[in-house]
C-alpha cells in the first residue's frame, strides 16, 4: 500500500502521514509489523515521550535480563540520564569490561520494543535524512535520526515483551495466539 522502495517502516509511515487527512495530527504512532502483540503500556509510553515529555521522537524498552545481550535478534538500547536514547544495537550494550560492574550493567540492560512515536515535523526530518551507514550495518532504522542529531525519548515499560515475529516458527506461534485471542473476543 506504500512505495516498495522505502528503506524502512518509518519511511512508509511518513508517506501515509503526508496525506492531507493526517496533516493536523499532533503525533503519529508506528507499531512495527513484527511486533503485533506490543503492550499497551509501551505504546502509551512511546507516545507520551512526544506528547508529554518534550521529545520529538519516542520509543519504548523494557528492563531485560543480561542473557539477551548475546542475542542479535534482541535490539538493545542505552539511555542518557534524561531518558534519551544514546545508541541502539544488536550487539551487547552496555558492554561489561570488568566483572566488578556486573550488577550495575545488569540494571541497565534495556530490550528495545518496536514502537515509535513522532511529532509530524520530526518524522519529516527523519525521512529527509540519508540512510546512515550505521543504520545499514545494524539494520536498525532508529540509528538514522540519532546519527543526524535528533533526540528520541525512551519510555521504560514494566510489561515484558511477548516476542516479535522474526522466524517462521514465530509466525506460526503468533497465528495460533491470534486465533485464540479472536475466538475469545466473539
Amino acid at each position: 500500500m506504500t512505495d516498495e522502495a522505502h528503506p524502512s517502516g518509518t519511511d512508509r509511515v511518513a508517506e501515509v502521514a503526508a496525506r492531507r487527512e493526517y496533516r493536523d495530527v499532533a503525533a503519529i504512532l508506528n507499531v512495527q509489523g513484527d511486533e503485533p502483540f506490543v503492550a499497551a503500556e509501551a505504546v502509551r509510553g512511546a507516545l507520551e515521550q512526544v506528547t508529554l515529555r518534550g521529545f520529538a521522537l519516542g520509543t519504548a524498552a523494557v528492563r531485560a535480563r543480561p542473557d539477551v545481550l548475546g542475542r542479535p535478534d534482541v535490539v538493545k538500547v542505552v539511555t542518557a540520564d534524561d531518558g534519551a536514547a544514546m545508541y541502539f544495537s544488536r550487539a551487547p550494550i552496555p558492554y561489561l569490561r570488568d566483572d566488578a560492574e556486573a550488577a550495575e550493567r545488569d540494571a541497565r540492560v534495556l530490550h528495545h520494543i518496536g514502537v515509535y512515536a513522532y511529532a509530524p515535523d520530526a518524522l519529516a526530518q527523519w525521512v529527509a535524512l540519508p540512510v546512515h551507514p550505521l543504520e545499514r550495518i545494524e539494520r536498525l532504522e532508529q540509528l538514522r535520526p540519532l546519527a543526524g542529531g535528533m533526540r528520541m525519548g525512551v519510555a521504560i515499560s514494566d510489561v515484558p515483551p511477548r516476542g516479535g515475529i522474526d522466524t517462521e516458527a514465530d509466525l506460526e506461534l503468533a497465528n495460533h495466539e491470534w486465533a485464540a485471542f479472536t475466538s475469545t473476543e466473539s
